[in-house]
């Protein structure tokens, strides 16, 4: 969770949910009802066996979850402490501050999004990291994957910034809150080559998920404690991962180069209105 100073198990999904390279007319592996004009009944697509190789299915969750942790790891050796850093501390290493950031100092807006306030932190953030990724990168694709990440937790830091520019925050949960805004409406779509009662109960998981840890964030609004959680941030986070998944849904299970298209037009969209908003910010203050 995004904190400032002052996760649901997943399923056995198949690796690849988009059709695979080399095959990019989907009705090469078969073909739904109502699908590109097909109106009569056809057999599913044979099930897959899982893979095994968990890195291979999902490495950009992997190596995100690498470089968070690397990150803490370069913090603990250089003299900070493991559970609790100062805020000068933070600042140093990339810490979301309004204040810096309305100066001029932008990249904080991302660094902040790998920087966590100790090893609870750090933990519990990678935990849903890592059991959200491996839904979600199947069906986002590695490079997507990194574009949600980077995109979200960019947008929760922006809005963090705009509400309490006074605030130190930092921490991952901007963008795992953006995963989870992608992967609720992404569930939605209905050429997922997954039974229909297993997307339910993995979109109720995720919605689940998100409520519990506004709640949990909403608390601390009201009660007297050394950390408070960014709640902002996560917002921020979920509103952008739901902007994004809005324009995917339609493309799931269609064509891999049509859902590339549709993809990175989103990403490229949200990037041209997160620089707008960042602008206009800077231009009120």
């Amino acid at each position: 969770m995004a904190m400032n100073w002052g996760g649901e198990r997943r399923s056995q999904v198949p690796a690849e949910i988009l059709p695979p390279e080399g095959r990019d007319d989907p009705r090469s592996y078969g073909r739904m009802p109502g699908y590109d004009g097909d109106p009569g009944p056809v057999q599913p697509p044979p099930s897959r066996p899982a893979r095994g190789n968990r890195w291979a299915s999902a490495p950009a969750t992997y190596v995100l979850v690498g470089i968070n942790c690397a990150v803490y790891l370069a913090m603990v050796l250089s003299g900070v402490s493991p559970s609790s850093p100062t805020v000068a501390e933070l600042v140093h290493w990339g810490a979301n501050f309004g204040v810096y950031v309305l100066a001029g100092q932008w990249w904080r807006l991302l660094t902040a999004a790998f920087v966590h306030i100790g090893l609870l932190h750090l933990a519990t953030n990678m935990w849903c990291l890592w059991n959200l990724g491996l839904l979600g990168e199947p069906l986002l694709g590695p490079a997507g994957m990194v574009a949600v990440y980077v995109l979200t937790g960019v947008a929760g830091n922006l809005l963090s910034t705009a509400v309490h520019p006074q605030i130190v925050g930092a921490g991952a949960s901007g963008a795992v809150f953006g995963i989870a805004g992608v992967l609720i409406l992404l569930l939605k779509a209905k050429l997922l080559p997954v039974p229909p009662e297993e997307i339910r109960r993995l979109r109720r998981s995720v919605i689940y998920f998100a409520l519990l840890n506004f709640v949990i964030g909403g608390t601390t609004m009201f009660l007297r404690t050394s950390i408070q959680i960014d709640n902002m941030a996560h917002l921020g986070g979920f509103l952008c991962g739901l902007a994004l998944g809005a324009p995917l849904v339609p493309r799931i299970g269609s064509a891999r180069s049509e859902f590339g298209v549709r993809s990175w037009a989103a990403y490229g969209g949200m990037t041209v209105l997160l620089l707008a908003f960042g602008y206009g910010l800077a231009k009120s203050r």
